[in-house]
């Protein structure tokens, strides 16, 4: 079972994922940690400010969504649905209540796949773990609470009139009594290994000793006479003699003998509640995608090692850019990503290719027929835009959801041999109504732009006047590859059916215009998905920011 889905992860979990069928669950559910606490807990007709509003708008907010999981909290009954009304008569209807219902629906399908030995890790922000531990704790049973563990994600933050914010929670809980453990190490501490790792022997190997005498030991030990020295000892004369032999054994001053332990044999420490030894990602990190929420692999492959054994089936129902995906991958584990931006997925996709080429998966959720596309616009219509503007072939797309996009909603980037890098525009209209207003617009976008060409991509079959309009932009004024249309409509039947506009041949482009983009511009926010084993270098003058590249 390796599986990525493009959908709601509600859905996938309740139409996909059977019954005891996930031996473990990695979730790190979207919240925004930088929104004003106050803000979680105002009721929407309160007097908010408008913009932080619309931030965490875009992630939760009550309304018909949060008012149905509420729904199915009640009608699955049990102490979940006391404690949500409990929590919904002192929260109201609250950014923070839509919050704890929609994960609580959640929480129930992922109690519901987990096997009897799986677990269940809930990665989240200190402003909203409690409640969640709440919901955890009434879903799976308190006895089922293994862990908080905390996670150091930042070395330092400046935070002013409180204790700086440093670190994460990870809430570990497990189906069952009977659970799937494995032991997993961290390193020592610089300054432990200083303290009780201070001797080194002829070569030069760090070690520390550790006492060979039985006393207090529980089954007592072996009574016997070693080099003068009259004591209880853990292990028999002969393999006394053995240690002494192979130079294993540390005598003190008094002559007592202590046995060697060796740094470099040391597995390590085993694993505590609190990690300070995984680092978050920064910019100079191989790994790092320029995704905001990106988490190291390291920290997955630690969850993933401890609690799941090889072949296993490990679920992200919230799976971003993939890091569990690549950790299970890496561990020889089966796994499941469900993520609902379209963006999420194909960057999966790239990270697979460039990680392990070899790898065979299926997406699902993606529209195969018009149907589908039909359904996905009236669902999303930014998803839509985004999943058209990848089946034409863009390797650019606009981010923002709120806002005017200018009439970009991808591009493609080509080499246009003495004329430098080309560009072509995508815009997509989901809309069962379209006309001819919709090419002038783009011719417009085009001239405004200085691109090449532009390609409009609609659900329906464009009108005549539509077709003569883009017929009447002519062709490509300067192009390295014969005679392109400056203008082109495609379908999503056709590129269903595989049918694409004409284009230039499209090698790796640059992951830059070779001219820079003019003032004017420099507002427009653009997600660029790399290409497989690429590496993103901006031009000089340009910004990396988390989710694209905009030049500032």
């Amino acid at each position: 079972m390796k599986n990525l889905f493009f959908g709601d992860n509600l859905s996938v979990l309740r139409e996909h994922i059977g019954s005891a069928s996930v031996d473990l669950v990695y979730l790190d559910p979207p919240f925004n940690p930088t929104v004003n606490y106050n803000i979680l807990f105002e009721e929407e007709s309160g007097a908010m400010a408008g913009a932080q509003v619309e931030a965490f708008r875009d992630m939760w907010k009550w309304g018909e969504l949060a008012e149905l999981a509420y729904e199915d909290v009640m009608r699955a009954g049990g102490d979940l649905a006391l404690v949500m009304r409990g929590l919904r008569a002192w929260l109201g209807q609250s950014a923070m209540m839509a919050y704890i219902a929609m994960m609580a629906t959640r929480v129930l399908e992922l109690r519901r796949i987990l096997t009897p030995s799986g677990s269940l890790y809930l990665h989240c922000d200190p402003k909203a773990s409690h409640y969640l531990k709440v919901i955890l704790d009434t879903a799976f049973g308190a006895d089922c609470f293994r862990n908080e563990i905390i996670w150091k994600r930042t070395s330092g933050h400046s935070d002013a009139r409180r204790y700086g914010s440093v670190h994460d929670s990870v809430l570990f809980y497990t189906r069952d009594q009977d659970y799937t453990w494995n032991q997993v190490y961290q390193p020592y501490d610089p300054a432990y290994v200083a303290q009780y790792y201070r001797y080194e022997d002829e070569g030069g190997r760090k070690f520390m000793s550790g006492d060979l005498g039985a006393a207090g030991l529980q089954g007592g030990g072996y009574d016997y006479v070693w080099k003068g020295v009259r004591r209880v000892w853990r292990v028999p004369r002969q393999k006394m003699k053995q240690l002494d032999t192979d130079n294993r054994i540390f005598y003190t001053r008094n002559g007592i003998p202590r046995i060697k332990r060796y740094l470099d044999e040391a597995k390590g420490l085993p694993c505590q509640d609190v990690w300070t030894d995984i680092e978050a990602l920064r910019s100079w990190h191989a790994e790092k995608l320029g995704y905001p929420t990106q988490k190291p692999v390291a920290l997955l492959e630690r969850i993933i090692s401890a609690s799941s054994k090889e072949g296993d089936v490990v679920l992200d129902p919230f799976c971003g850019c993939g890091t569990t995906v690549e950790a299970a991958e890496n561990l020889g584990r089966q796994w499941v990503g469900v993520d609902v931006t379209h963006y999420a997925i194909t960057l999966i996709e790239a990270r697979l290719q460039a990680k392990h080429p070899d790898t065979d998966y299926k997406v699902e959720g993606r529209p195969v027929d018009l149907a589908g596309a039909r359904n996905l616009a009236e669902r999303d219509k930014h998803q839509f835009q985004w999943w058209a503007a990848w089946r034409v072939g863009a390797q650019t797309y606009r981010e923002e959801k709120r806002g005017a996009d200018r009439g970009i909603d991808g591009n493609i980037l080509f080499k246009n041999g003495p004329y430098g890098d080309g560009r072509i525009i995508i815009s997509v209209k989901g809309g069962e109504n379209v006309g001819v207003q919709m090419v002038r617009d783009l011719r417009g976008v085009v001239e405004r732009e200085e691109a090449e060409m532009g390609i409009l991509v609609t659900l329906t079959e464009p009108t005549r006047a539509m077709k003569n309009e883009a017929l009447g932009a002519g062709i490509v004024r300067r192009s390295a590859h014969g005679r392109l249309p400056r203008l082109q409509i495609a379908t999503i039947a056709d590129l269903l059916d595989q049918r694409l506009p004409k284009l230039p041949p499209l090698p790796l482009p640059e992951r830059h215009p070779t001219r820079a983009p003019r003032r004017r511009d420099r507002d427009q926010l653009e997600l660029l998905l790399p290409f497989p084993g690429e590496k993103v270098v901006p031009e000089k003058g340009a910004v990396v920011d988390p989710r694209f590249i905009r030049f500032g």
